[in-house]
C-alpha cells in the first residue's frame, strides 16, 4: 500500500519534495496540499535518499530542485531514486539549469523552470502519477 493521509476518506499521495530554500518549500508545500497531495519536505539530497531507501513505498513522486546545498544535486538525487525504483516519477525544478536537463535528467521526468505556477506543478505530478505521456522528457 502506498503512503499518505486520508482526506474525505481518500488517501492523499505523499510527494517527497527536496528544496533547501524555505520560502520555496512553503510555496511547494502549499501548492501540493491545495492539490490534494501530502508533501514531505527534505532539506537536502542526502536526507531525501535516506528517506527513499528506508520508506520507498511511502512516496509516490519526487520533486527536487536541481541546485541543492550539500554533496548531492537534484540530478544525483533523481538517479539515486531510480536505483531504488527504476520507474520512480521525478519532477525537477530549477531557476538556473534547464539546458542541462536533456543531458543529466532521467527519462520520463518533468522539468519546471522557476518561476512556475502552482497548477503547473500539480499537472506535472498528476501526469506522472497517472502514467500519462509527458511531453518534452529527456531522451532515453
Amino acid at each position: 500500500m502506498h503512503g499518505g493521509k486520508f482526506l474525505n476518506n481518500e488517501l492523499q499521495p505523499v510527494i517527497l519534495v527536496i528544496e533547501d530554500d524555505q520560502a520555496m518549500q512553503f510555496v511547494l508545500e502549499e501548492a501540493l496540499r491545495d492539490g490534494g497531495f501530502e508533501p514531505a519536505i527534505a532539506g537536502s539530497g542526502e536526507e531525501a535518499v535516506t528517506l527513499l531507501k528506508a520508506f520507498r513505498s511511502k512516496y509516490r513522486v519526487l520533486v527536487t530542485d536541481i541546485k541543492l546545498m550539500g554533496r548531492m544535486d537534484g540530478w544525483s538525487v533523481a538517479r539515486a531514486a531510480r536505483e531504488v525504483d527504476p520507474a520512480f516519477p521525478i519532477v525537477y525544478i530549477t531557476g538556473a539549469a534547464p539546458q542541462e536537463w536533456p543531458m543529466w535528467g532521467v527519462p520520463n521526468s518533468v522539468l519546471l523552470t522557476k518561476p512556475f505556477m502552482p497548477v503547473q506543478l500539480l499537472t506535472a505530478v498528476s501526469q506522472l502519477l497517472n502514467g500519462a505521456p509527458v511531453a518534452g522528457t529527456p531522451p532515453q
